[in-house]
């Protein structure tokens, strides 16, 4: 009998003893419990409806919660599969889908954005002075770094210009298109023929950005978003619960959206645009690459881990590991913050000095959504932080508190 075969039966006889014990997780599990305890005091002040917290370490869950009702009325509690619009959230995922483009060679993120969109040829900059010509075509790099000059169209000096075309404050909350009976990119073209609030590569301006880049994808593609998103993310990383409209079989899994009043206790938010949205009945044309996903907290949770492994999860590769690096580090020099502490990448914040974010580490990236839902990935911990919650206006803070208490009970 050869050696392999005798060790082979003799770790048989032993058994499973000799197996090295699972490593123990870093996270203290009575400090984890704040966490709970935090968010059912917000539930019970009437503070919050409900929320879903969820946190990996190393790709494994140390941390999920969810706390109180998806709907008050009904009493429909909160679940870990609750369905959540994620808003600017979405950004994410279609700054994705870009540069996944650029590593088929579809695109460059140094192209100008009017090769795709040509309506963006000569584009205009409104000032106290008056409206005059961009100093150079917008690129894509600012789109993904939100220095084009390009707002939501709230600002004084353009939102009349902006409401009447129906983008702006016309569009609910500026951002919102999901009642757009339309594609995406007519809204866009519409879009190009408005001013901007500053030159390209003058400031940091957040607005429209990720909406243009949703049309750009599809030009460059020859596919919409919804379709591209759902083969080249959703679909691979098995984000089953992930779209831009709730299937009918779904709805009753979507969380009814709530608003702060001014006693910050919460109500049900109107119908419409400006409160429950129409991801459930409406047009369902229009596929907003900066606003328009819905998604659940173990789903997104699988996304931001593919960042966090640089481009890949469960065998499965998005993107390359450089595309990753070129994403989460600062692309926006000062723009971003002029002290430096933090940057922005292509999607991203980024934390450039430890304490400019919390305790979360150099090199974390994070963003969030409009109805109050929250990400980090920190890269030195190996965490995935994920706060979900439906909220607009939310004057509750137990989403700027949810990293905090993450980090409290990491060990070490």
């Amino acid at each position: 009998m050869d050696r392999a075969r005798i060790l082979a039966l003799v770790l048989l006889a032993i058994g499973p003893a000799v197996l090295p014990a699972q490593a123990p997780t870093p996270f203290a599990a009575d400090r984890l419990a704040r966490i709970d305890r935090l968010m059912q005091q917000y539930i019970d002040s009437g503070k919050v409806a409900g929320a879903v917290g969820l946190v990996l370490h190393n790709g494994k869950v140390v941390y999920q919660h969810a706390a109180g009702w998806s709907d008050l009325a009904t009493h429909r509690a909160m679940t870990p599969t609750t369905l959540f619009r994620i808003a600017s959230q979405t950004k994410a995922l279609t700054s994705v889908v870009i540069l996944s483009l650029m590593e088929e060679g579809k695109l460059s993120v140094s192209d100008p954005v009017s090769r795709y969109i040509p309506e963006f040829a000569h584009t205009t900059v409104v000032t106290s002075q008056g409206t005059k010509p961009a100093s150079r075509q917008i690129t894509i790099r600012d789109l993904l770094t939100h220095t084009a000059g390009i707002s939501y169209g709230t600002d004084s000096l353009v939102a009349p210009l902006y409401s009447a075309q129906g983008l702006g404050p016309a569009a609910g909350w500026g951002w919102y298109t999901a009642d757009k009976d339309e594609p995406i990119c007519t809204t866009i073209e519409r879009l190009a023929t408005l001013p901007f609030v500053a030159q390209p590569g003058e400031r940091w301006v957040y607005g429209y950005n990720t909406d243009i880049l949703g049309c750009v994808a599809e030009r460059a593609s020859g596919m919409p978003l919804d379709e591209l998103i759902r083969t080249r993310i959703t679909g691979p990383l098995k984000m089953n619960d992930t779209f831009f409209f709730v299937p009918a079989a779904a709805a009753g899994r979507l969380a009814t959206v709530y608003a702060s009043d001014s006693t910050n206790h919460v109500y049900r938010a109107p119908d419409g645009p400006r409160g429950q949205g129409n991801y459930v009945t409406g047009p369902r044309k229009s596929f907003a690459g900066g606003a328009g996903l819905v998604s659940t907290a173990p789903d997104y949770a699988r996304f931001l881990q593919m960042l966090l492994n640089r481009g890949e999860l469960a065998g499965v590769r998005i993107l390359a590991p450089h595309t990753v690096d070129l994403m989460t580090h600062n692309q926006s020099g000062m723009l971003f913050d002029t002290t430096g502490a933090n940057g922005f990448g292509f999607g991203f914040g980024i934390v450039q000095r430890y304490g400019a974010n919390g305790m979360a580490s150099v090199g974390t990236f994070s963003w969030g959504g409009a109805y109050g839902s929250q990400y980090a990935v920190d890269p030195v911990e190996h965490l995935v932080i994920v706060f979900m919650i439906n909220q607009l206006p939310n004057r509750a803070d137990l989403g700027g508190k949810f990293p905090t208490l993450v980090y409290q009970a990491l060990m070490h």
